[in-house]
């Protein structure tokens, strides 16, 4: 007789999975990493968790603008909880891949393309159209100048990107523990000095 309580307690907790997991995933965890962030003196956890604030700033507002059509969805709430958990989740870097390969060149680089745009006679010639700047650079400085312009803004932009500055700190972080592993055989990477 008292299996049959904890079996409705477990269907009541699978059930309601996305109510209670989804705060501490999507809200909790991630404002106390927010301020473990802020403690340290690393700018790639910074990046980390402005990037999911700002992602979780689009979710909201795409929630927020699609609410009635959402509450037709009925996996969406566990759609969201997964999605959420793949941003948050240091293993994954979900929100650096996500801003990386979507924001950033939406919103930074404005590689936004009009597909309504139909140029109009006389039009072509525009200077904000990059392609025929390109090609009209081509024409009178040749293909090689146009290479070196292009890698001479390469060089002059080093900023990388946050999976990079990741890895980066990953890779100096195995430097440091192997370092330390050396000088003291007791070494714990797992202690924080707080």
């Amino acid at each position: 007789m008292g299996g049959g309580g904890s079996g409705s307690f477990l269907k009541v907790l699978v059930s309601n999975l996305d109510v209670l997991a989804g705060p501490l995933v999507s809200l909790a965890y991630p404002l106390y990493a927010s301020v473990r962030a802020i403690e340290t003196k690393s700018a790639v956890d910074d990046q980390q968790w402005l990037t999911y604030w700002v992602l979780y700033s689009f979710i909201t507002l795409f929630e927020l603008t699609f609410a009635p059509v959402l509450e037709w969805l009925p996996l969406w709430s566990y759609a969201k909880l997964f999605f959420n958990c793949w941003l948050v989740l240091p293993q994954f870097n979900g929100a650096a891949h996500v801003y990386e390969h979507f924001v950033r060149p939406m919103i930074v680089n404005q590689q936004v393309v009009n597909i309504w745009y139909i140029p109009k006679k006389g039009e072509q010639e525009r200077p904000d159209d990059v392609i025929s700047a390109a090609q009209k650079y081509i024409e009178q400085n040749g293909s090689k100048a146009f290479e070196n312009l292009v890698n001479k803004f390469k060089t002059s932009n080093p900023r990388r990107s946050i999976l990079e500055e990741v890895e980066v700190e990953r890779r100096a972080r195995i430097q440091r523990e192997s370092e330390a592993r050396e000088v003291n055989p007791f070494f714990n990477p797992d202690y924080n000095q707080y």
